[in-house]
């Protein structure tokens, strides 16, 4: 099993590494497309903004590599925001792979943005992503933006607003909470990627 990290320059790729390793689980990290393409499984963490994530991929030529990828591809906090058509930090196309437009949360004088903290999951569908997740357990979050909970969403949170916190659509899924620092959830969301792959 060859599992690659895009090496897009996020601050939580050594993070996302090091949780694979207490899996067994040695990744690659690399930004060399044939080796994107060559992996069995694919993530894409990020920790920056959606424009600049963006733009470390065009410059890395990578954009049509995991538009095209034929492989399970898991996105991560703003890797799972660069999934879909556009983000509103910084009106940035992103790579188009899931529908919808990623907006930033409402924010008020009792409701603090960025939503950072552990937050509930709420189920929404069945996915192998979700094998031993349920409703009510708890994940860890650091966002200013999120995606709307639609059809392809697994798992959603709440703050200020319904957002989605897992999704997935046939070979693409994305996570929105931090699975390397969630303790028990997001290592059994990326063990049942690494495992499973997506269905």
């Amino acid at each position: 099993m060859q599992v690659v990290l895009v090496d897009a320059g996020g601050a939580n790729i050594g993070s996302v590494l090091f949780a694979l390793q207490r899996l067994g689980v040695e990744a690659t990290l690399s930004a060399d497309a044939g080796v994107i393409r060559g992996a069995d499984r694919v993530i894409l963490p990020g920790v920056s903004t959606a424009a600049m994530v963006m733009g470390r991929l065009r410059e890395l030529d990578l954009v049509d590599t995991l538009r095209t990828l034929e492989k399970p591809l898991l996105g991560v906090c703003v890797g799972m925001q660069l999934l879909y058509e556009r983000s509103e930090e910084g009106d940035v196309e992103c790579l188009g792979l899931l529908p919808g437009k990623v907006c930033k949360l409402p924010g008020s004088a009792s409701l603090r943005i960025p939503h950072v903290g552990w937050n509930t999951l709420q189920s929404v569908r069945n996915s192998t992503l979700a094998d031993g997740i349920a409703g009510g357990d708890h994940a860890y979050f650091v966002h200013s933006y999120a995606a709307p909970v639609t059809a392809d969403c697994v798992f959603s949170s709440e703050h200020g607003q319904a957002f989605a916190a897992v999704v997935q659509r046939g070979r693409v899924a994305g996570a929105q909470f931090h699975p390397e620092r969630s303790a028990g959830v997001g290592a059994r969301l990326l063990q049942n990627f690494i495992e499973q792959g997506l269905a």
